[in-house]
């Protein structure tokens, strides 16, 4: 058993770890090491609290780790890199579940402390209820303040992440659920559950924080619900932040330094990663989590003119030849297609030939942030050829020829030109301005959020129909 100093200091450099590496993980290159110093400083946190005075039941701990980690290591070995951001809102709905239990349990302790008052049994106590009976009674209405907010953020959490996993794994629609009145219901719900929070702070009993985990969880379901597809990057970046926030409010109740600061730096850092997506895409943070793109606005022409031409490998092979300048849109289609590797020699046997070859990443590229430079990284393509939309937008009328892999909305030329269409003002890579754009798609369909793109009706548009790792694969032979 450690000492309180020795604990401190433990959480002291795990948390500098933290810090460390939420900072790697901002450039590709430090990625790894980032990762490794979030494993280090997570086993010395775990450690440290296993360790800390008073704790015991070291066999069920050990089973929980035990069992958790061979959970962890069955589901790493599983999941493709395309299910990475379901399985992120899946890991949210786990930290909200635990917010609510720990502050359900929380709260019979607390009973349990008072009774032991009543009795003058206190010093039978252990543990948790030990120390809620050392506090005031002051003290004892900020830990139910901190217990009402564990549960309402964890709720939350928990039905919005399931809703959120369930439309990025295709099992629930992608569309919105728009009822009637329905930031009305949301509002009286949350009315609703501070109404309970006073019943509980004024001496309620525990089914007031039973009454606030079902109300608040309708709340998590019925917002996640009201978004539509094309704001689920969106989504996953903002429970990660809730889930952060329920994880504090654990650390507050807990009375943990170390939950505080971790759960205050992934609150804060998804808030920041939602505002910058939402910025990416022109959309106000709250119009998002109040409703999002469910397709209730209507593009103001009835279609785009012309028709979609479609092309086969030799003539995408033939443009590629003679082009000088290449430019690569990566979408969720290269991810799902697992096409990164074909598409990493393609971009090898073009710059063997002297072309210059680069990649344009928009900031909501795939289901989620960094999900098209984690793959592109994977598949060993040099870091200084990918490059974010304000770096590159300016160029694609100097560039010979744009593929794009499987990509829709982020360069829909509709934002900029339909004043009515769902996407209108949202920054998107402007490929229509190259010489020749080549679209790889898997069909003629409209794609995750159901968005007509007029860029395939395009006069130097060409629809390279098939799966986009036999395209790439198809190209290879033909090019040199």
């Amino acid at each position: 058993m450690l000492s309180t100093g020795l604990v401190t200091a433990a959480y002291v450099v795990a948390a500098i770890l933290f810090i460390l590496a939420l900072g790697g993980l901002s450039n590709q290159e430090k990625a790894k090491r980032a990762i490794w110093y979030g494993i280090v400083g997570m086993a010395l946190a775990v450690g440290a609290t296993v360790l800390s005075p008073g704790v015991g039941g070291y066999v069920i701990i050990l089973a929980a780790i035990v069992i958790g980690g061979a959970g962890g290591a069955f589901v790493a070995g599983k999941v493709q890199m395309t299910q990475m951001p379901e399985l992120v809102a899946g890991f949210h709905s786990l930290v909200g579940l635990a917010a609510v239990f720990i502050g359900l349990n929380a709260d019979i302790e607390m009973g349990r402390a008072l009774a032991a008052k009543a009795d003058g049994t206190v010093d039978q106590l252990a543990g948790f209820a030990a120390t809620i009976a050392k506090k005031s009674p002051v003290e004892l209405n900020i830990l139910k303040v901190e217990l009402f907010l564990g549960i309402f953020i964890g709720a939350i959490t928990f039905t919005g992440s399931i809703v959120a996993y369930g439309k990025l794994a295709g099992k629930i629609s992608s569309s919105a659920l728009t009822l009637p009145f329905r930031h009305q219901i949301n509002l009286l719900a949350v009315v609703l559950c501070l109404a309970l929070g006073w019943l509980y702070l004024g001496g309620a009993g525990i089914w007031t924080m039973l009454l606030v985990t079902v109300i608040a969880g309708a709340i998590g379901w019925h917002l996640i619900m009201a978004i539509g597809g094309a704001d689920m990057p969106v989504v996953v970046s903002m429970l990660n932040s809730y889930s952060g926030w329920a994880a504090a409010a654990i650390g507050f109740t807990l009375g943990n330094d170390l939950l505080i600061v971790t759960g205050a730096l992934v609150g804060a850092s998804g808030a920041i990663l939602s505002y910058i997506m939402c910025k990416g895409m022109n959309r106000s943070f709250v119009s998002v989590i109040l409703g999002g793109w469910g397709g209730e606005a209507q593009a103001s022409s009835e279609g785009p003119e012309g028709e979609m031409i479609a092309i086969d490998a030799d003539g995408v092979a033939s443009a590629l030849n003679d082009a000088d300048s290449v430019v690569i849109v990566p979408g969720y289609g290269m991810a799902v297609a697992q096409a990164q590797g074909s598409v990493s020699e393609l971009t090898r046997k073009l710059r063997a030939a002297g072309k210059t070859v680069r990649f344009a990443i928009h900031p909501v590229a795939g289901r989620l942030p960094g999900h098209m430079n984690v793959l592109l990284a994977e598949a060993k393509v040099p870091y200084d050829i990918v490059l974010e939309m304000e770096e590159i937008n300016d160029d694609f009328p100097q560039t010979d020829v744009v593929i794009v892999i499987g990509a829709n909305d982020i360069v829909n030329p509709a934002a900029q030109e339909d004043p009515g269409s769902p996407i209108a003002g949202m920054p998107v890579l402007e490929v229509w301005k190259a010489r020749q754009v080549f679209i790889c798609k898997r069909g003629r369909g409209t794609g995750y959020s159901g968005i007509e793109n007029p860029l395939f009706f395009r006069e130097n548009s060409r629809m390279f129909y098939g799966d986009a790792k036999a395209s790439m694969d198809a190209l290879l032979p033909h090019l040199g």
